[in-house]
């Protein structure tokens, strides 16, 4: 079978089969120096990697409304998105064995929650996928930028990265919520990219890719759809 959902025929889609996963991104500034689908990116590479999951193309929007303060930031809203990913679930399950929603915006954690556990509540195997990496910085430093670096180094604008808030999330909250990032952080930055490299990236995406075939795998969705 097909691992592209875009290119497949429908009669090649056996009903009650498929495993189908959706990257979950967004379109938000990501510092000076990397490109605003970056989410997006990482979202995409991470499905892919995955084994026997029916791809489809990436939800490419989010809830991005703490980003509004930079130019070329899109955000469709919590309620919007939350309403786009039941809408999507309710489709998709018609003729989909499982559903699996590929989420690398903390942005849409919230929004991915509330529609998969109506989703499980209507009677449909609907789960969800975060990303994370231990220790890693929040928005556009290490982490994203060392990612990137190992998926798409051209699209990756090292001579314009520049350290950013490093505070940590707890203590700049307070502030995010009345303002956004950019009160904040005048770079959109939260850590510092100027260590990242392809390597790193390529050691984490492989460990994230290795924890996320197990919790495939396992298909253990917790009390909120999440994946165990």
């Amino acid at each position: 079978m097909t691992r592209e959902l875009a290119t497949a025929y429908w009669p090649d889609l056996e009903p009650g089969r498929a495993t189908v996963a959706v990257p979950v991104g967004a379109l938000e500034q990501h510092g000076p120096h990397l490109p605003l689908d970056t989410d997006t990116r990482i979202a995409r590479a991470l499905t892919a990697a995955l084994p026997g999951v029916l791809v489809a193309p990436a939800l490419e929007y989010g809830s991005s409304g703490e980003h509004e303060g930079f130019p070329g930031t899109v955000s469709l809203g919590a309620e919007a998105m939350e309403t786009v990913l039941v809408e999507y679930g309710r489709s998709v399950c018609r003729w989909a064995a499982r559903l699996l929603f590929v989420n690398w915006h903390g942005g849409n954690v919230h929004p991915l929650t509330r529609a998969v556990s109506l989703l499980r509540y209507e009677g449909r195997d609907v789960a969800w996928l975060p990303f994370a990496v231990p220790g890693g910085d929040a928005h556009a430093g290490v982490t994203e930028t060392s990612l990137l670096l190992h998926l798409d180094p051209r699209v990756v604008d090292t001579a314009r990265a520049e350290m950013g808030n490093t505070g940590t999330l707890a203590d700049l909250m307070p502030r995010m919520r009345e303002g956004g990032i950019v009160a904040v952080s005048a770079n959109g930055v939260l850590g510092d990219p100027t260590p990242a490299s392809a390597a790193q990236g390529a050691r984490w995406f492989a460990e994230l890719v290795d924890r996320a075939t197990a919790q495939v795998t396992r298909w253990e969705p917790d009390g909120k759809g999440r994946l165990r």
